[in-house]
């Protein structure tokens, strides 16, 4: 077994490895195991839906007063809501599914959490061991299927393994780069007599992440950055999943050197603090992604150099030096060589990486980067984030969400879909906190926003307030979730940006495919106008929102939006759907084109950025 991922997870105890079995012995049923040995390793919710094969564990669930099953309307919504619960608690999400078309419909959120590195177990019901491979009813080979998006699978295939199979699992998920877990069980297996006792005995022989960097490595990284003139600390979500986000504060402000936080690191340094530069990347902020560009030195730490942040490789950042730390060596040198390879935990990176700094500045070895921060500065004012109102006095959906993110109570946490409202959501709310944005980075999966909120909502302190940002496009995938929260008094809030449109598709189809808006109009067929009437409008999400046990409002005045949003945010014993109305002609901005370099980076349609170094005119 291999690690494949980045940053590291603190998890909550875990049972320990051998030792004598204290716990008097319990004579069960595997699945009365399995659900036992959920209870030990502190699962408190379970997001599935049971059927045939998965039936035997659902039987003793019932009698559990530690583990709160929430029964979704779709896998594909327990996968995505286990990631939200994890991204949001830092503990394992689980989800539940039973064989066949229940563990396939899973395989979208499992390679997502595979993806963006989140901890979460699978856990999916087998046809009966003797009928494996027959072709039986409802079957599937889903550790084969899950092998590639997978940290690790397994199938159980004795009653007396599932306690430290489970353990394990949560061992797995949780430990060094965080990742998903499947647990596949045969229908015999659940049902088998067996003896349960805890905790069990891990044996993961070759499985030992590397934490602590190595001295000589941190010792050269401190002496580049305090030699660098133009250094900048780029930051991924390995350092949220690390924990280390104070770490990294008390490293900037020692350096001075500028901070780029990746959509998945965003709240990992404040966006309010002078040091942020924005988000890198393809809808990154000006500054951020110049700086990467012209840096001497990057110090990446906890991401993995991917192509949405370095656009055309062989063109990024052509003059810097690299320091790369992850706690997966197969990160490093993947995707840009490494000048300074450092294997570790982000937080104990961060850690030694401020006391070996700091020994170099009592050397009197300080940087000075007065002519980088002028440059810095010039660009961050010359070109911030901003958006145009509507000539038509409709609603600009950046407008909404700003004020969704200025109007949201402290300490709420956003999930976003994918797509144009997802970039606007990280753009224009600001995150303050890490553990507060929730976004499929990796996979890009259409779809997480609800319920990723949803498994936020069921694991966060009551009283904090959820908001999905989707699109309506992103809703129609997974809305029937609204159900499931509407019944588990699970009361989110969500945004939707309606522009009629898939709209990140139908914005490249305005500047690269000469406006032909093939199959990208979300509210009228193909024979309707683009712009059909607003009464027309199908599906009319207020309505569908209030058949589904939820507040319905709309908003389509830019004079109602505070009013509405204020509303939805006083609502709290129901979930609450806004469809907010917006012009359809709105874009992302800044954008690097797929596929090219990051110094093509357009601020604005039409309008290229000038640095003022003679480089890019």
């Amino acid at each position: 077994m291999t690690e494949q991922a980045s940053g590291s997870h603190h998890p909550q105890p875990r049972p320990r490895s051998g030792g004598p079995q204290s716990a008097p012995v319990e004579h069960v049923t595997g699945a009365q195991s399995l659900i036992r040995s959920l209870e030990e390793v502190g699962a408190d919710t379970v997001f599935g839906i049971p059927g045939g094969t998965i039936l035997p564990a659902y039987d003793p669930m019932m009698d559990s007063s530690k583990v709160r099953h929430v029964l979704v309307r779709h896998e594909q919504g327990a996968g995505h809501a286990a990631t939200g619960y994890a991204q949001a608690t830092g503990k394992v999400g689980v989800c539940m599914a039973t064989s066949g078309p229940g563990a396939t419909n899973l395989v979208t959120p499992i390679g997502d959490a595979h993806m963006d590195s989140v901890p979460i177990v699978a856990i999916t019901g087998q046809v009966a061991s003797k009928a494996i491979g027959t072709d039986a009813f409802q079957e599937a080979d889903i550790c084969g299927i899950t092998m590639p998006i997978t940290k690790h699978n397994f199938l159980v295939t004795k009653a007396e393994d599932i306690p430290r199979t489970i353990a394990e699992a949560f061992h797995i998920a949780s430990t060094g780069r965080p990742g998903p877990v499947l647990v596949d069980i045969p229908k015999d297996v659940l049902q088998a007599q067996t003896t349960f006792s805890w905790p069990p005995q891990i044996d993961l022989p070759g499985y030992r992440p590397v934490t602590k960097p190595h001295a000589k490595q941190i010792r050269e990284a401190a002496r580049l950055i305090t030699q660098a003139e133009r250094p900048v600390l780029y930051v991924g979500g390995g350092v949220i999943k690390a924990q280390a986000t104070a770490e990294l504060k008390v490293l900037a402000e020692l350096t001075g050197a500028p901070v780029t936080t990746t959509l998945m690191a965003l709240g990992a340094f404040p966006d309010s603090h002078h040091l942020h530069l924005g988000m890198p990347g393809m809808h990154g902020t000006v500054a951020a992604v110049t700086a990467l560009q012209k840096a001497d030195l990057i110090v990446a730490l906890g991401a993995r150099f991917d192509d949405r942040v370095t656009g055309k490789l062989d063109s990024f950042a052509p003059y810097a030096k690299i320091v790369h730390a992850d706690i997966d060596p197969a990160e490093i040198g993947k995707n840009r060589a490494a000048d300074v390879p450092i294997v570790g935990d982000a937080r104990e990176v961060l850690a030694d990486l401020v006391v070996a700094v700091q020994a170099e500045h009592d050397a009197g070895r300080a940087g000075d980067y007065t002519g980088w921060w002028e440059d810095l500065n010039r660009w961050r004012e010359t070109y911030p984030l901003g958006y145009d109102q509507p000539a038509d006095g409709s609603l600009s959906p950046q407008q909404v969400i700003q004020r969704i993110g200025q109007l949201a109570p402290e300490g709420t946490i956003f999930a976003a879909g994918v797509g144009q409202h997802q970039m606007w959501a990280a753009h224009f709310i600001d995150y303050e906190t890490p553990a507060t944005w929730l976004n499929s980075g990796g996979a890009g999966t259409m779809g997480y926003a609800v319920p990723a909120a949803m498994g936020a909502k069921a694991g966060a302190d009551e009283g904090r307030t959820v908001w999905a940002i989707d699109g309506d496009g992103c809703f129609q995938m997974t809305n029937q979730e609204l159900v499931t929260c509407a019944l588990n008094n699970i009361p989110i809030k969500v945004a939707i940006i309606n522009n009629g449109a898939l709209g990140m598709v139908r914005q490249w189809q305005t500047l690269f495919y000469n406006q032909r808006y093939s199959n990208t109009v979300l509210h009228s067929g193909p024979d309707a106008p683009a712009q059909a009437n607003l009464g027309t409008r199908v599906p009319d999400f207020v309505k569908l929102s209030e058949a589904m046990g939820c507040v319905g409002l709309r908003c389509e005045d830019p004079a109602d939006l505070d009013a509405v949003i204020e509303k939805a945010n006083a609502i709290n014993d129901r979930p609450v759907v806004v469809d907010f109305i917006v012009h359809e002609d709105a874009m992302v901005w800044p954008m690097v084109a797929a596929g090219t370099s990051n110094d093509e980076i357009l601020a604005a349609r039409d309008t290229r950025p000038d640095f003022g170094d003679g480089e890019d005119d």
